[in-house]
């Protein structure tokens, strides 16, 4: 089982998480069978999350994304490919279940495959091997790397650089941390239809003398056109991109309330008077304009570019267009409790005609965790805690 409470990143242990919340997951949901239980671990691969059909085959489910530590790797890790089936919310509460029945999948090394796919972290001059695994693909892909200035064979297009890694092959590409900041990187065959399929995801380059926040997080936001998930499964739906019509929406792959979830979601937890520093990214094809509730932030980097401090100001909306970055930072400072993050395009934080739901997440204090109005969230999350 997982030990990673909230969104990637420096979030608390679970062993903290149940301490702080009274043992929400066994003392207060035990027995509520209403809208279902599910197993203590995660809808990892192999393990169908409860109230989702498994009518499409055998499939393996995603999981939540990984920070991997590319440093710690000698500047070295594979990406392979995988297709799945991806929980968007699997259980019956607030417009649910939602489920993508196939996408396509990055996975790190021997870790799972997830949607979005794995955070891949290294240091400024610390140069990377990316290694694209299509052994078990069925069809060509590349990889794109936002941010980074790389050699023109190492960019990933393969209209412009003739290199497609097609099913069975692999390819490794050269990548520079020469930008440091938080990137985007994507498949690039087919890019309308590969980075909807849920080929995307995070490269963070951390400056030399980087000094970390008490928390910090990485969120990644998309919408979804859920007719293109299901024709590649084979079901009865009709898509064009030219009508590309969202009807689900996530952050870091999840709609809430299992967004809300403290292992398979992405809550920010707080401890009151924490700086904290969360990596935004729109992996999406709309803008998306964040708003925070009772915490004013800053802008510290747009599109991996440092903000001078002389520029920065407080807001409490920042608009996030499609493939761009911002790192906000604020002070952990208002009254304990349980704070939303969520698109403030209205019909976005929607499941269906269900409200609310969709790219709607929280900002969680520790202190909030033992009450009886996180407990309610927690079981429409269908977090058990076992």
């Amino acid at each position: 089982m997982t030990d990673r409470i909230g969104a990637p990143g420096t979030g608390i242990s679970r062993r903290e998480f149940l301490a702080a919340s009274g043992g929400v997951g066994t003392a207060v949901l035990a027995g509520c069978t209403a809208i279902g239980q599910e197993s203590s671990t995660n809808p990892t691969l192999g393990d169908p999350p409860a109230n989702v059909s498994s009518d499409n085959g055998t499939l393996p489910y995603t999981s939540p994304p990984d920070v991997v530590q590319v440093d710690e790797q000698g500047g070295k890790v594979t990406l392979s490919t995988q297709q799945c089936r991806h929980a968007v919310h699997p259980k019956e509460t607030m417009g649910g279940p939602i489920e993508l029945p196939q996408v396509w999948a990055f996975k790190a090394d021997d870790g799972p495959a997830s949607v979005p796919g794995p955070i891949l972290r290294t240091t400024e001059g610390n140069d990377m091997e990316v290694t694209l695994d299509n052994s078990d693909g069925l069809r060509p892909h590349t990889v794109h790397f936002h941010g980074s200035q790389t050699t023109w064979k190492n960019d990933g297009v393969p209209t412009t650089t003739g290199i497609e890694v097609g099913p069975g092959e692999k390819h490794t590409y050269s990548i520079p941390a020469n930008v440091p900041g938080t990137h985007f990187y994507h498949c690039h065959y087919q890019t309308h239809r590969h980075i909807d399929m849920g080929m995307y995801g995070i490269l963070r380059i951390d400056p030399k003398g980087y000094e970390p926040a008490d928390k910090e997080y990485f969120m990644t936001v998309k919408e979804w056109d859920s007719r293109l998930n299901r024709m590649m499964a084979g079901e009865d739906a009709q898509y064009s991109p030219r009508q590309r019509n969202p009807d689900v929406f996530t952050i870091n792959g999840k709609s809430a309330p299992r967004s809300f979830h403290p292992e398979d979601g992405s809550p920010i937890i707080v401890d009151k008077g924490d700086s904290v520093r969360v990596h935004l990214v729109n992996g999406g094809y709309m803008a998306h304009p964040l708003h925070t509730h009772n915490h004013r932030f800053e802008v510290v980097e747009s599109d991996g570019g440092q903000i001078p401090e002389a520029a920065r100001y407080t807001q409490d909306v920042a608009n996030i267009a499609p493939a761009e970055r911002r790192t906000i930072e604020f002070t952990a400072d208002a009254d304990p409790g349980i704070y939303l993050l969520h698109c403030h395009k209205v019909h976005h934080v929607m499941n269906r005609d269900s409200y609310p739901g969709g790219m709607l997440g929280a900002i969680v204090y520790r202190e909030a965790m033992n009450s009886d109005i996180f407990a309610q969230l927690m079981e429409y999350a269908g977090y058990d805690g076992e």
